[in-house]
């Protein structure tokens, strides 16, 4: 399934938000960095790193920049340091037309925050204190969950359409696990034409 809705572009925003959560690896410490669009709340790009501030997160930034075919214009993220430092390897631009702003100075009540991010992360430890552990950090069960808030479950922000919905992917169905699992066999099946 990740592999067939790969080769579809979300429509996302241009501005983006990132965070980190803690989870357990086999019972050791991790970290897990995702990537959202902040208008659809498409689950842009994830990565499982050992460390919190020092990880070396630019595979991250650059596998969300292939995935959505653009940089952001804006991406808001907390102060740590492997934030801005991957922003300015990735995303920062000399030319001023097009230079992308890095906001990082978030509150929890004031103006800028990360709510939106910090809603996600709930989510997401919602279903790892369920499992307890990981067996290992690129788990299916990342990928799957993934999969799952990006295009089957309803959101209450988006007024009960899924985050593809919002980024102009459609699945249609009233199982809409099940579409994309036949949608992915399909193509898997069709031959490549010259």
């Amino acid at each position: 399934m990740q592999k067939y809705l790969d080769k579809i572009t979300p429509q996302v925003s241009d501005t983006w938000r990132a965070d980190e959560l803690f989870l357990k690896v086999r019972g050791n410490m991790k970290y897990l960095y995702a990537l959202m669009d902040d208008q659809t709340r498409f689950w842009i790009a994830q990565e499982v790193a050992d460390t919190k501030y020092s990880a070396d997160i630019r595979p991250l930034f650059k596998q969300a920049k292939a995935i959505a075919r653009k940089n952001p214009r804006t991406l808001i993220t907390d102060g740590a340091p492997n934030f801005h430092e991957a922003f300015m390897d990735e995303y920062w631009t000399s030319k001023l037309a097009t230079r992308p702003e890095h906001i990082r100075d978030i509150t929890l009540d004031g103006k800028r925050h990360n709510n939106k991010m910090e809603r996600m992360n709930g989510e997401i430890r919602d279903r790892e204190r369920v499992m307890r552990t990981l067996e290992k950090p690129d788990s299916p069960i990342l990928a799957g969950y993934q999969l799952f808030h990006n295009y089957v479950r309803p959101h209450m922000a988006l007024n009960g359409k899924t985050p593809a919905d919002m980024a102009g992917i459609v699945v249609k169905g009233q199982n809409k696990w099940l579409t994309i699992i036949q949608n992915a066999r399909k193509a898997k099946i069709q031959p490549v034409r010259n």
